[in-house]
């Protein structure tokens, strides 16, 4: 097994490392939620924080295929050490929704390469999830060149019926126009009103709900008051 320069760690210590902290009430809560791995996440952002940057080791991580040694390989990666296709692939075979959501978020976003993933996922209804969430992080950031009412046009039309993890992201995307965008604020309440997505989510107290219009109008009222 190759080592790292820097601290010779292995894949297999790593894996054998991972293993021990395997705990099976951690493996079925996550099963619930479509991941298949019983490592507590604190756990294991300290066995990251510990490896620190590694990227030969992370790429070797991912090569496994296991859940929780590529949650750690996006940990100790170096994401804009990615070649755009690598990425592109890397989110094609990421089967969970930790995985893909901590790819994107953690190392596509940090990628010179996120725009131009952003643009292919966006028109590819296999990753359009991903190009979804990369929009939703534009409109957020870097609004410029992007077209607002064309996006709320599409969430309007196929929100409604769109597989689960689209749906999500689509809606975040209508909650953020919504909070980020005086302009479309008033349409963006009007769509979520309309089409009652996430509307009956299940939410713990004190944490804001999903559904677009309640999502919208609470982060509103932070910033008035901040």
């Amino acid at each position: 097994m190759a080592q790292t320069a820097t601290t010779g760690t292995t894949v297999a210590e790593v894996m054998a490392e991972l293993a021990a902290l395997e705990d099976p009430k951690v493996r079925a809560v996550n099963v619930r939620h479509g991941d298949d791995h019983g490592v507590n996440l604190t756990k294991l952002r300290a066995v990251a924080k510990r490896l620190k940057t590694q990227h030969e080791l992370a790429r070797e991580l991912w090569s496994t295929g296991d859940t929780a040694a590529r949650l750690l390989a996006i940990l100790v990666c170096r994401p804009k050490a990615f070649e755009r296709d690598e990425l592109d692939a890397m989110l094609r075979d990421a089967r969970t929704p930790k995985v893909h959501d901590w790819l994107v978020g953690y190392v596509v976003k940090k990628s010179p390469h996120a725009e131009a993933l952003r643009v292919a996922w966006f028109a590819d209804p296999v990753v359009a999830s991903a190009g979804w969430a990369l929009t939703t992080d534009r409109v957020a950031r870097s609004p410029e060149g992007l077209d607002l009412p064309g996006l709320l046009d599409v969430i309007e039309a196929q929100m409604k019926d769109a597989p689960d993890r689209l749906q999500w992201a689509m809606n975040h995307c209508l909650a953020q126009i919504g909070i980020e965008h005086t302009e479309h604020r008033a349409r963006a309440l009007e769509i979520g009103e309309r089409l009652e997505v996430l509307k009956d989510y299940p939410t713990p107290p004190g944490c804001t709900s999903p559904f677009a219009p309640a999502w919208i109008t609470e982060m509103v009222s932070r910033q008035r008051t901040s």
